[in-house]
């Protein structure tokens, strides 16, 4: 019984809850966060997070989108993945943005960037443990700063396996273990002491921004997520840190 128990329990940042409370709590954390989601990823990151998904967009060196190509960003709220894929791809490129909490679906709705592509993006409110979209379909997945927010990584990784085609390739990007002597102490003061400030003053709520910092902190690191996504059933498993290790690209192909 003991056992059975535990398989309902997971983290919430530091506090052991169950997976149900668990999913309830991030997206309501989301729904608190959303309306000052970029300000405060500028200031905190001091817009760092903008060339980190510039690196992930550049891991992608050409796709050949003479056929259809279909994209789905996962945790997409922010739009800041789809919109820079559709700028730089042609008319057979597609997104799909898919997120659990509706207001972050609204932010990316509501950027000026989507009358450009009114025929080439759509949106989606629903679950990564979960995803709406038929197998073998997707040719490239994403997930920035998102999966360490999903109950059970460990379903997410086998959803994201089983909507991509044969040849599709998945990339994540998300923070990591910084590997760095010096720059670690730094970051930890900072993200535990200067983060939860930042946002008691700028968006009013210091707890969804602790919980966002110990989240970061419950993460696995490089090696063992790469372990996770190859025993999912992944090849040519990857990863590539960014600002010593703060971030991390993770990059794998279902082959």
């Amino acid at each position: 019984m003991n056992d059975n128990k535990n398989k309902d329990l997971t983290h919430f940042g530091n506090s052991i809850v169950s997976k149900k409370e668990k999913s309830i709590k991030v997206n309501s954390v989301f729904s608190s966060v959303s309306d000052n989601y970029d300000l405060m990823n500028d200031i905190m990151s001091i817009g760092t997070h903008r060339l980190w998904k510039d690196a992930m967009v550049n891991w992608i060196p050409s796709i050949d989108t003479h056929s259809n190509f279909c994209h789905i960003d996962i945790a997409g709220g922010t739009g800041d993945i789809a919109y820079r894929l559709l700028n730089r791809f042609s008319d057979n490129f597609s997104s799909h943005i898919i997120d659990l909490n509706p207001e972050m679906i609204d932010f990316a709705v509501s950027r000026a960037e989507r009358k450009k592509f009114p025929e080439r993006i759509s949106f989606t409110v629903g679950n990564a443990e979960k995803l709406p979209i038929q197998s073998n379909s997707v040719d490239l997945v994403t997930i920035a700063f998102g999966i360490r927010n999903v109950v059970t990584i460990e379903n997410a990784l086998s959803e994201i396996f089983r909507v991509l085609k044969y040849g599709g390739r998945f990339i994540c990007l998300e923070f990591s273990d910084v590997s760095v002597p010096l720059l670690d102490k730094i970051y930890d003061y900072y993200s535990f002491n200067v983060i939860p400030e930042l946002g008691r003053i700028i968006a009013g709520d210091a707890e969804s921004y602790r919980y966002l910092v110990e989240s970061i902190r419950r993460f696995p690191n490089q090696k063992i997520f790469c372990e996770m996504i190859e025993q999912t059933g992944f090849d040519n498993v990857k990863w590539r840190n960014l600002s010593g290790g703060i971030a991390t690209l993770h990059s794998a192909w279902r082959l």
